[in-house]
């Protein structure tokens, strides 16, 4: 699952984003590039409305969260900049490097304020306790410092380790320190007297990372045995080991609440944990190099992570489904349709089926079954007590929505059905056939009352105006052609794409027409002057499906690519997708303008809510 970005300029990463379509795990909001080396750490301000990046270009960026916007670049290091820590205050910023030092920063500023001297090897780790008086640093000389932030005076030099010292974490009370280290362990530390309380044993190599609960009961520590191992602090003693990434693990941090750990791991991923019971919830990629470090903004909405790959990416992190996935079909789902109370989704099949299921709870109300060939195509009255399905077997059929019976059937066409359109006032259907016809129906009576000839191959899409007036059909002809209903009367036709038109859709006020075509695109005409408006350009695979939101201010689009979006129609940008794992055959939206259903070539439909992106 992705949100799409739009670039302005190399250090600036617009949002048009104004919803997503969610699942659980994480959704990529934005990417933010500048640095010209890998990036090896990240902190945010305590307020969640900056964050800063440290990285082997030598330098620390500050960065807009909202915007993506790099607000300045901290230069003073002459090597990699390896840890940072944003002081509790919100005033300062400390780094430490591979240049044995500690920089304390302005950070409205970004004046260096100090150097911090006394390590003589690589600075890999900071910490700043609570109450924003002290720096603590780990380093490759296996020692622990603790410094007087405010005159830059060592306090205090703690020594226990046998190995580089690689992780810090301060207890909330200020009370204790937990350090990693090469040599495998664990240590606590009183911080007032600077005395070892007590080593915690278990990872078979380097401890990289460390994290505490909110509570500061327990601790959480990465390595580079790939596993994570959460320890009681009061019993020193490990609690559980958990077990998936497949290489190093870099980094850590724990929601607010205390109940999700999220970690960065050389096997470029970030997994989601369930503190409680130590399950694995969820993985989400998206970095092309080893993620080095991860933090999360205070509300435990949002979290940054940042990689060798010298990005930063911006994820929404969303603990719940937002959507059902209905596995009842065998094979491609061709058609779905939404029924107009909201309540229920009708869906056919290439199993020559079609499913009738609640959009509530996903679960499956009847399967239809009388077609002899593939069901292509789904529509259902305005009044929500019939469906209308097309096929292979050149027919239609009429079936009763609250019983499951099959109430008639329309025969006439020579080739498959491949759509269907019901009038908005309930009494006619109109077909289009691989016959390069499009037939008019009598709903009440199953008459057929006329056929419209004119394209010259397959007719695959078919729509009608909200006046019931109008039909457009969408052909392999390249082409879309408008119908007057009343006498069958073409009336114009529209050229432009370059590939079959597979998909058309007409705006609720009547006024502009969508298509989707092979040739990737969607394309947006105006109905009235008869002429193209614009094209929308994303897809990397055929479009499929279209469908158009209530208010008429949305296009959904389902493609081969196996990607739904959404597009607002005014800015003709994306502003929501979601990634299935097969092509997305079709797509429908429900009456609320916030459910889209789509089919997938699985046999799986998704059936997704459009939700408001969380702001600050």
């Amino acid at each position: 699952m992705l949100l799409e970005n739009s670039e302005q300029k190399t250090t600036r990463l617009l949002r048009p984003l104004t919803a997503i379509l969610t699942e659980a795990g994480a959704t990529l909001i934005n990417t933010l590039t500048g640095h010209t080396g890998g990036v090896t750490a990240v902190a945010r301000t305590p307020d969640g409305t900056r964050v800063i990046s440290g990285s082997d270009d030598k330098t620390l960026k500050i960065w807009h969260l909202e915007t993506g916007q790099e607000l300045n670049t901290l230069k003073g290091h002459t090597d990699w900049v390896r840890a940072i820590a944003v002081t509790p205050d919100g005033t300062r910023v400390i780094s430490g490097s591979d240049d044995g030092t500690l920089k304390v920063w302005n950070l409205q500023t970004g004046e260096e304020l100090n150097t911090l001297k006394g390590h003589t090897d690589w600075v890999r780790a900071v910490a700043v306790t609570p109450d924003s008086k002290r720096v603590i640093s780990g380093s490759s000389d296996s020692t622990i410092k603790i410094w007087n932030l405010e005159t830059g005076a060592e306090l205090k030099t703690l020594a226990g380790h046998i190995g580089p010292v690689r992780a810090l974490a301060v207890t909330p009370d200020g009370k204790r320190l937990i350090s990693g280290s090469f040599d495998h362990t664990l240590k606590v530390w009183d911080l007032e007297t600077g005395k070892q309380l007590n080593t915690l044993t278990g990872h078979p190599d380097t401890v990289r990372t460390v994290a505490l609960t909110p509570d500061g009961l327990r601790a959480i520590s990465g390595s580079a045995d790939g596993t994570l191992k959460v320890w009681d602090l009061k019993a020193f003693k490990p609690l559980f080991t958990l077990k998936g990434h497949s290489d190093t693990v870099r980094s850590l941090a724990v929601t607010p609440d205390g109940k999700l750990l999220i970690s960065a791991s050389d096997d470029r991923s970030l997994k989601v944990w369930n503190l409680e019971t130590g399950k694995k919830l969820f993985t989400f990629t998206g970095h092309t190099g080893t993620v080095r470090a991860v933090a999360l903004t205070p509300d435990g909405k949002r979290l940054i992570s940042v990689a060798s790959d010298q990005t930063l990416k911006v994820w929404y992190l969303n603990t719940e489904n937002n959507f059902i996935t209905l596995t009842s079909h065998t094979d491609k789902v061709l058609g779905v349709a939404v029924t107009p109370d909201g309540k229920r989704v009708v869906s056919g099949a290439f199993d020559k089926t079609l499913k009738v299921s609640s959009l509530e709870t996903g679960r499956q109300l009847f399967s239809l079954k009388g077609h002899t060939g593939e069901v292509q195509a789904v529509a259902v009255t305005p009044d929500g007590k019939r469906a209308i399905s097309g096929a292979r077997d050149c027919t239609l059929k009429v079936w009763d929505l609250q019983t499951g019976k099959e109430l008639n059937t329309l025969a006439g066409h020579c080739g498959w059905v491949r759509s269907v359109a019901v009038t908005p006032d309930g009494k006619r259907a109109v077909s289009a056939s691989l016959d390069e016809t499009l037939k008019v129906w009598d709903l009440p009576t199953g008459k057929e009352l006329f056929t419209l000839k004119g394209h010259t191959n397959s007719v695959q899409a078919v729509a009608v105006t909200p006046d019931s007036k109008l039909a457009i059909s969408a052909s392999v002809d390249q082409t879309l052609k408008v119908w007057d209903l009343e006498t069958g009367e073409q009336l114009f036709t529209f050229f432009g794409h370059t590939g079959t038109v597979r998909a058309v859709a007409v705006t609720p006020d009547g006024k502009r027409v969508i298509s989707g075509s092979s040739d990737q695109t969607l394309k947006v005409w105006d109905l009235e002057n008869r002429q193209k408006l614009f094209t929308l350009v994303g897809h990397t695979g055929r479009v499929r499906g279209v469908a158009i939101a209530p208010d008429g201010k949305r296009v959904i689009s389902a493609s081969e690519d196996s990607t739904l979006k959404v597009w607002d129609l005014e800015s003709a940008e994306v502003i929501a997708s979601f990634t299935g794992a097969d092509a997305l055959w079709c797509c429908a939206v429900a009456p609320d303008g916030v459910t889209v259903v789509a089919g997938e070539a699985s046999g799986r439909v998704h059936c997704l809510r459009l939700e408001q992106t969380p702001q600050q």
